[in-house]
């Protein structure tokens, strides 16, 4: 399976998308080792091929979407500033440096992704819908779609996490 890891890195480091059926090897490889727990997959599947394949070799009893309006998306990447060398992350509505523009620890200059820009976000987000939007339709038809709309987290996670205790019993 490595050598499909290194496959799908080589399309990746391109800028490209990984073909599916590639992807659905990776997942379902590591899905192999986690058939005695509950497991949750994030960003997968995102083609129906993908679902298909993964609907013909694993069960799936539940398929959250979280509904985020893309305005909201937006005007949080638009606020995320970081300090390349660290990795540190600030974002100006709810976790800004000390300083306007700088690092809390260096006092360096901090910077702006190219893909945290508004028009690359929507853009980005756009064609993610368009891409998904399908998926969501499968999941829908299946009657495994369960979709969470809201703006903030700490408001969302609360009703995802109720609806999760009524599809996954808690072990004992």
């Amino acid at each position: 399976m490595q050598d499909a890891g290194l496959k799908a890195s080589e399309y990746i480091e391109r800028g490209g998308l990984v073909p599916d059926q590639l992807m659905v090897d990776l997942i379902l490889n590591e899905l192999k080792g986690l058939s005695s727990v509950d497991w949750l997959l994030d960003g997968f599947p995102r083609t129906v091929e993908q679902a298909k394949a993964l609907a013909d070799e694993v069960g799936v009893d539940s398929v959250i979407n979280l509904k985020v309006p893309f305005d909201v998306i937006v005007k949080r990447l638009e606020g995320r500033w970081m300090h390349a060398p660290s990795g540190r992350v600030y974002n100006q509505d709810w976790n800004p440096p000390r300083e306007p523009g700088k690092d809390d620890v260096t006092g360096e200059l901090l910077t702006q992704r190219d893909d945290d820009k508004p028009e690359t976000v929507l853009a980005r987000l756009r064609a993610y819908q368009n891409l998904t939007s399908p998926v969501t339709d499968f999941y829908r038809d299946l009657d495994l779609l369960k979709e969470f709309t809201g703006t903030e987290s700490d408001k969302i996670w609360p009703e995802v996490q109720k609806y999760l205790s009524t599809v996954v019993p808690p072990k004992s």
